[in-house]
């Protein structure tokens, strides 16, 4: 028995020598020459995925949930605590808005330049703490300065988190992540719902001079699990493929050089002013941009808002809160199969112009039907068209932009101009319109038709350019330029090919 012990233990010894003789035969070889198999690189996407996308997914639904919470608070007693009048709300919605488009690119650009291992979390431990501080505010003006830091600390978490991805992910592998990332805006709604229900059940506690109850507690409880779990963030995020730690030797540079080999860049390059000038001046990242404009619209108006429609349609505060969650949760599915199939398929246009089709019936619905369970009934067309959206053009912009610093620049300022969208949001839906709401559905109503219509642009410029370039038509793009030059052309390229 002994015997076949040992014979057991060199047999296994034997075996972990071949592979580190393997992975020292490729530490000799330039990255140029490194070779590997699909099901190699298949595996070390694997362990990308579970140690990138649940952490930036849970990151970015707290991030959500600490924007919307203020809507499941309005029902709460919020409005009425702090004696708001008028648009004040919406006022108070309006401002995190114009402090988040300012940030957005500039926050992507220092994220570039510093690495996302520790920035990322630092701004999560920020609006986190920015919550629990909502829950100490006295007045309207208390309520803005919240929002205004709010917007500081949130306005580089979306992009900064979409670039994280884009970093580890080939052009066909990254809107299925992005989808389950973005996702995580469906599961805050449909979470937030459920918390608010709860946490403004919890009995009123604190000192004398500041008592925490209701909406109080929904901001207090909410902002500290934000702020623990970007504590606890560096410790599982990792910076680049190239050093990431869960990755041996050999995968870290296949996990670096498989995305170099397909953007034809340095991943490590600095942001300059042409990068930014190559993102600005791109005809379809413009394009993706107003998409996505149009998408936040509904997406961040029904996030606010969603409860107080509901409330007004004759259910309680308690069943309007529940009710919101549903659907939510068909959102939050239907985004993550139509990133699949956007992936699989690599179209994206096509996928954004029809579900938007969707989302056009439902507020059709909501916009001439009175009967409230019916109106219920389009909250679900609603969500499950327009959710998808947000996700699939951000990835469309950044699947057409060649160079991780374009990229970076380019994910930072669609989402810039995109979130005017939020803040379009913010005045659809106001007091003086409960509770059919007639302006506020038809505003998202239009904003769906002219959505189909600028997919539809969309798809026909990339086809448009990619049979242009297949003849020839741009090669004098490569007249005089160095090989380095050539390169750094980035999806001005002749050989780049757009997805459509």
């Amino acid at each position: 028995m002994d015997g076949e012990k040992e014979i057991a233990q060199q047999i296994e010894q034997s075996r972990i020598n071949s592979a580190k003789e393997g992975e020292y035969s490729d530490a000799s070889l330039p990255d140029s020459e490194l070779e590997w198999s699909e099901e190699e690189e298949r595996a070390i996407r694997r362990k990308i995925d579970w140690h990138t996308v649940p952490l930036v997914t849970v990151l970015y639904m707290l991030c959500f949930l600490d924007r919307i919470n203020i809507g499941n608070a309005s029902i709460q007693g919020l409005t009425e605590d702090l004696k708001l009048e008028g648009v004040q709300f919406n006022w108070a919605l309006s401002i995190f808005y114009i402090i988040y488009l300012l940030v957005e690119v500039p926050s992507n650009i220092i994220l570039k330049h510093v690495g996302p291992r520790f920035y990322l979390p630092s701004l999560v431990c920020g609006f986190g703490l920015i919550s629990i501080c909502t829950a100490f505010v006295n007045n309207f003006a208390g309520l803005m300065i919240a929002r205004v830091f709010l917007g500081v600390f949130e306005g580089g978490a979306f992009p900064g988190l979409a670039f994280f991805l884009s970093c580890f992910y080939k052009r066909n592998e990254l809107l299925f992540r992005m989808g389950i990332y973005v996702s995580a805006a469906s599961i805050a709604g449909a979470f937030g719902g459920l918390l608010a229900t709860a946490l403004s059940r919890i009995p009123e506690w604190g000192v004398a001079s500041m008592r925490i109850h209701s909406w109080r507690n929904i901001f207090f409880f909410e902002g500290l699990v934000t702020v623990l779990v970007g504590l606890a963030a560096p410790i599982w995020m990792p910076t680049t493929p190239s050093d990431a730690r869960f990755l041996t030797p050999r995968e870290r540079r296949i996990a670096g050089e498989r995305l170099v080999r397909e953007h034809k860049a340095n991943p490590a390059g600095k942001v300059t002013w042409k990068h930014i000038k190559h993102a600005v001046l791109s005809i379809h990242n413009y394009t993706c941009a107003l998409g996505f404009f149009l998408i936040n619209i509904t997406v961040q108006g029904l996030s606010v808002f969603m409860p107080t429609i509901l409330r007004d349609l004759g259910w309680t505060e308690t069943r309007a809160q529940l009710l919101s969650v549903p659907p939510y949760v068909a959102a939050c599915l239907v985004a993550i199969a139509v990133a699949y199939g956007s992936d699989k398929t690599q179209q994206r246009g096509i996928w954004l112009a029809s579900f938007s089709c969707l989302a056009l019936v439902g507020f059709a619905i909501l916009r001439w039907v009175s009967t409230p369970e019916i109106r219920y009934m389009a909250l679900y067309f609603v969500t499950v068209g327009a959710f998808p959206g947000g996700p699939g053009f951000l990835a469309w912009g950044i699947n057409n932009s060649a160079g991780p610093s374009v990229r970076a620049v380019s994910s930072g300022y669609i989402v810039t101009l995109g979130t005017i969208g939020g803040i379009v949001a913010t005045w659809t839906y106001k007091k003086d319109d409960a509770p059919e709401y007639y302006t506020g559905h038809t505003i998202n109503l239009c904003g769906q038709i002219a959505t189909v219509f600028l997919a539809s642009f969309g798809i026909l410029y990339c086809m448009y350019e990619n049979k242009a370039r297949a003849a020839g038509k741009r090669d004098h793009r490569l007249e005089g330029l160095t090989e380095e030059e050539q390169e750094a052309l980035g999806n001005n390229h002749p050989n780049f090919r757009y997805w459509t």
